[in-house]
């Protein structure tokens, strides 16, 4: 096969990937091989790929096509998400601009609409991995709402019901007003604001007292309060103080007046407040703050909801009716102050939540919901995880899930949405609720239990729906039917899995409550190994996000570079748990690594082969590479181990770039006009073949193009179902002697550099020990274009000297040199040398020095000592020389 002069990553890509699949590669079924399993965190049906998709599955298919080539039964269960909030918010909006409402539609010609936009939308996320070059079992594609997921959610919820740890009840939650939905604590996300504090007074009255209609009307005491939510104002229901604050001591069981509406609240004292904040004295509004909340609860105060589900202000506030609340918070502040309730605004910079999904301001609110207790259930994850039967990596994020797990909340599992799995919770007339598993189940306990009533009318399920977590919790046991069958062949087999690849920002209420589901529904850890990818940001620290617009569309990268140069340019600095500082940099430097393999093959194939002998050059060649490849391969398969998969990517292409380019073929390739060695050239070929498959994992498309034009293979032998190199023996002295030769080679190039030589001129070489056994005067003449290695003859000729090894090396002045120049260059070498020397010993002169410092350091300058000594000798005979 020809090789093309460049590398085209549009002509190889599409046809590899098909050929992968026709040939069933990606396909995995329980047999007698070691499995190695990994689940993909299941993308949201809504998404399409970005940057941190291409991260988080580049590094699962590296790990995936490595475990393949290792003879592993290898296994990627690929899956979305049905993602309830995005995507209910996803299909109202298009319903909207058709001129349609929600509100129009009842639940089934709803979910008929989002079904039809999942069938449509749904799968995009998924096609597009492919061109990434993700090696999923296909075949094993989940969706988290599919029949049988769906059911094995409705059957832990009936089973966690049954168990008690399920409950009902009112309690405060994050309300997203613009999902219309409770959202989780994990699911809200804390931003700093610079926000307005503002001041008002409540005027102190007494009961029966005629109510001012401003400030300015009250002749008594005020009581000032501090708040940035003054909207809030119309649902306060009392005022606190700490009992030990003299300020308001004389306050306490007195009343205010809420300024717009006709209420008398008291004032409260409680040890929750701290007399140094603000003014000492704290609004209490019981429905939207929790503390609130809490101090409501301790003192019996009334709770008022003034916000609508959709973040407008309800009935219950009295005044602005139906109006935004950031309008009112506007509005009400300009009231106050011309009625004289306004004493004064400041700017403060606060945290202020909003919700993952929507992106709207959280606001607190009291609902009805449902909960699972956490406190039992969790007790197994977090033993798992300190224990290291389940390990993080990198193991820093430990005490940040202990932590997490040391003050878990009970786990709000309700949402006000028509998408997703409907809570199978039925209410009688009298209040009793039925929980069971389908409809018909409900209707059986029903009549059993009240055959007097008719289940259509007199009986209704919960209109909401279960939190999406709910479900991906129980994926890894889900997407092998381990509910549905719990002792079929794919779940014994695959379970648990072996590594996650996830962000740690879902650490805790993905990671961890999948943990909690394996121990309660399999008795064992879900996955063996976390490893915790971090956030792509820009070069300029920035994450990347589409409002910054600082974020590449991630298919356009792989049109314009190739899948294999956009996969290893997010890997070169992408270390567990550590951000990414993207560049475009990066994944250029992914395609001039896919170039250099390109080249390296069309140069190997460009060579005529004939029966002759292998040249000295290419037998020292074969030696050392064999070893370097072992021993680089051991380096390698230790990177894995320890999930260091960018440090493993670094040392494969040290390895390819370095070693095999500029070393190996460098002292492989014949003389211009010449054939090679067939011996050399099969096995130059060989060392190709073992290091596309040491690349393959990280590019997976130019290392199966480059495996077929080595030599005609069948359809079946491809390198993505190869072996995995083992590491043979390693010499460590043919590694340590190759070094040496290289420095020399190095020091030589350098020598030719500073004085301008030509490489096509000869030069000699001289040392204190050609006969040193440690040199390889082959290597270093085909490299270095020397004439001889002799001994350095007395009185040394002037040239060019260096240290390698313990050895002295010497390189003659060749004709056309200027004498006189060369003297002065060697001169300001030998007097900075001196300077040099002089400082190291007075140094070592210093007794304090030698005394205090560690041995290593003294001995360290000891050899500085003497490498500078031997130097100014060497220079001192080459100025002799150059003067005779």
């Amino acid at each position: 096969m020809e090789l093309a002069k460049t590398y085209d990553p549009s002509q190889v890509e599409s046809k590899w990937y098909a050929h992968w699949k026709s040939k069933g590669f990606f396909r995995s079924v329980p047999d007698e091989r070691e499995p190695y399993t990994i689940v993909m965190p299941p993308p949201n049906v809504t998404g399409v790929l970005h940057m941190g998709h291409m991260l988080n599955n580049t590094l699962q298919d590296v790990l995936i096509r490595r475990a393949r080539m290792q003879g592993k039964n290898a296994c990627w269960v690929p899956g979305t998400d049905h993602a309830s909030i995005a995507t209910e918010a996803k299909v109202v909006a298009m319903l909207s601009a058709q001129g349609i409402q929600k509100s129009e539609l009842t639940r089934e010609q709803f979910l008929e609409h989002a079904w039809e936009w999942k069938e449509k939308y749904g799968g995009i996320i998924l096609q597009q991995l492919e061109k990434l070059g993700a090696s999923c079992d296909w075949d094993r594609t989940r969706f988290t709402m599919e029949e049988d997921l769906t059911q094995a959610v409705l059957d832990v919820f009936v089973d966690l019901y049954n168990k008690g740890y399920i409950y009902r009840g009112v309690r405060m939650v994050n309300w997203d007003p613009a999902g219309l939905t409770a959202v989780s604590d994990e699911e809200v996300i804390y931003r700093e604001a610079n926000s307005q504090l503002y001041h008002v007074r409540y005027a102190v009255l007494e009961e029966g007292t005629p109510i001012p209609e401003t400030a300015a009307a009250h002749t008594g005491e005020f009581i000032t309060i501090a708040t940035t939510r003054p909207e809030t104002i119309l649902g306060d229901t009392a005022v606190c103080v700490h009992p030990e604050d003299e300020r308001y001591r004389h306050l306490v069981g007195k009343k205010v007046h809420i300024p717009y509406t006709q209420r008398l609240v008291p004032i409260i004292a409680d040890d929750y407040i701290d007399p140094t904040f603000g003014t000492g004295a704290l609004k209490v509004t019981p429905a939207h703050d929790i503390n609130d909340y809490q101090l409501g609860q301790r003192h019996r105060l009334e709770t008022i909801d003034t916000l609508n589900p959709d973040g407008t202000l309800s009935v219950a506030a009295g005044k602005y009716i139906g109006e935004d609340r950031f309008a009112v918070r506007k509005k009400i502040a300009v009231d106050l102050l011309n009625d004289g309730y306004l004493i004064k605004t400041e700017q403060v910079t606060n945290k202020v939540g909003h919700s993952e999904r929507t992106n709207a301001v959280i606001e607190p609110k009291l609902s009805m919901q449902w909960f699972l207790k956490m406190d039992r259930i969790s007790q197994p994850a977090l033993k798992a995880v300190m224990e290291d039967v389940v390990q993080l990596v990198p193991d820093k994020f430990k005490n940040t899930y202990r932590h997490w797990m040391e003050n878990v909340h009970d786990w709000c599992i309700s949402r006000q949405l028509w998408w997703g799995q409907r809570i199978p919770a039925y209410y009688l007339p009298k209040g009793e609720v039925v929980v069971a598993r389908t409809e018909a189940e409900a209707r059986a306990t029903v009549a059993a239990q009240h055959p007097d009533l008719n289940f259509e009318r007199d009986v209704r399920q919960d209109e909401d729906v279960l939190d999406t977590w709910f479900s991906s919790w129980l994926w890894p046991i889900s997407v092998f039917d381990g509910f549905k069958n719990p002792n079929n062949a794919d779940i014994h087999y695959y379970y648990p899995t072996n590594d996650l690849i996830t962000a740690p920002e879902i650490l805790f209420f993905w990671v961890a409550r999948m943990i909690i589901a394996g121990y309660e529904y399999r008795g064992k850890q879900p996955f063996s190994n976390v490893y915790l990818t971090g956030i792509v940001r820009d070069k300029q620290g920035r994450k990347m996000s589409k409002s910054l617009g600082n974020s590449p569309d991630p298919l356009d990268l792989i049109a314009q570079y190739g899948a294999d140069a956009v996969r290893t340019g997010m890997l070169f600095s992408s270390p567990a748990g550590n951000d990414l500082l993207y560049d475009d940099a990066l994944v250029e430097q992914g395609r001039n690594f896919s170039n250099k393999i390109w080249n390296a093959l069309r140069l190997i194939k460009g060579w005529q082969t004939a029966d002759v002998i292998e040249t000295a050059a290419a037998e020292a060649a074969e030696i050392w590479f064999s070893n370097r490849f072992s021993e680089q391969v051991l380096v390698i398969d230790d990177h894995f181990s320890k999930y260091r998969i960018s440090d493993a990517l670094r040392a494969v292409y040290k390895l390819i770039w370095d070693d095999f380019c500029a070393w190996y073929l460098e002292l492989v390739k014949p003389e211009f006009g010449q054939p090679i060695s067939l011996t050399t050239f099969n096995l130059c070929l060989n060392h190709f073949e073992g290091v596309l498959k040491l690349v393959h994992p990280f590019m997976p498309f130019i290392s199966e193009e480059l495996w077929h034009a080595i030599r005609p293979r069948s359809e079946g032998d491809c390198i993505m179902v190869s072996s995995w190199p083992s590491a043979g023996p390693v010499v460590s002295e043919e590694l340590e002697a190759f070094a040496l030769n290289a420095a020399i080679v190095s020091e030589l190039r350098n020598f030719r550099s500073q004085k301008g030589l030509s490489p096509k001129l000869a030069l000699s070489l001289m040392t204190s020990s050609p006969n040193d056994v440690r040199l390889k005067p082959a290597v270093i003449a085909k490299l270095s274009n020397i004439t001889e290695l002799a001994s350095i003859p007395q009185p040394a000729p002037a040239g060019g000297s260096f240290l390698a090894g313990g050895l002295e090396f010497r390189i003659p002045l060749s004709e056309g040199v200027n004498v006189e120049e060369e003297a002065k260059k060697l001169q300001q070498e030998l007097d900075y040398t001196r300077g040099f020397l002089e400082s190291v010993e007075r140094k070592l002169g210093n007794e304090r020095f030698v005394q205090n410092a560690k041995p290593e350091v003294v001995a360290s300058e000891e050899k500085k000592k003497a490498d500078a000594q031997t130097k100014i000798r060497q220079l001192e005979e080459q100025l002799t020389a150059l003067k005779a």
